[in-house]
């Protein structure tokens, strides 16, 4: 079980993410609507994991976001959980960069991803215990806008799948699943990826960081 703050203003899913998450065995012990209530909500209950909208009251720009970072800061180690409603690579990166350290789970998903329970489930019990989890479809943008750029033009098309599916957060048994290919392969494409991106081999949340730092865009769109 885990003890979850939920802030989303939107009513209507945060009451199906609270009815969702008390289902499978969760506590959500504060849902709210805005960032102010998430950092007084978080501040008194010391949650396990956070769920936050990146789009909050009362701009609805990123102030869900600000305040995720802000907690991360004042309560280090916190795993959170963001949402957002649409592919926004300046607000993946700047959720990244703000939690580059190892400690503490870190997590970008779109709200559609809410519908397939399962994944959402999955991604909330992987940021809790540590994990980094992006988005496929953030993942897919970024490579993207950076696969015309040295040194990505040099990987075969297998690597790019592997790479794309390392920046999402899964480790090498469960890319051998998902591409049905054995877990040596995809140690030795993982090697090649590294050398070739000159990237820190290291297991775990470094090395989706590292991945995801080499992918990121230099000047992120707003």
């Amino acid at each position: 079980m885990l003890r979850v703050v939920l802030a989303e203003d939107a009513v209507l899913l945060r009451a199906g993410l609270v009815e969702l998450l008390s289902r499978v065995g969760h506590e959500v012990t504060a849902a709210v609507g805005d960032a102010g209530e998430l950092a007084r909500a978080v501040d008194a209950d010391r949650p396990d994991v956070v769920i936050t909208d990146v789009r909050m009251p009362p701009d609805f720009r990123d102030e869900g976001l600000k305040a995720a970072l802000e907690l991360r800061a004042r309560h280090p180690g916190l795993p959170v959980l963001v949402l957002s409603q649409y592919v926004a690579t300046a607000y993946a990166t700047q959720l990244l960069s703000g939690g580059t350290s190892a400690e503490g789970g870190l997590g970008y998903l779109l709200k559609d991803r809410v519908g397939e329970v399962t994944d959402f489930l999955d991604a909330l019990d992987r940021v809790a215990g540590g994990q980094t989890v992006i988005d496929p479809e953030v993942v897919r943008v970024l490579l993207r806008q950076r696969t015309a750029e040295e040194p990505l033009r040099h990987l075969t098309p297998r690597e790019r799948e592997v790479l794309a599916l390392m920046a999402e957060g899964l480790n090498n048994q469960a890319i051998g699943r998902r591409l049905t290919i054995t877990e040596a392969s995809v140690v030795k494409h993982s090697g090649n990826i590294f050398m070739k991106l000159q990237l820190d081999p290291a297991e775990g949340n470094r090395r989706v960081l590292a991945v995801l730092a080499h992918l990121r865009p230099e000047a992120p769109p707003v």
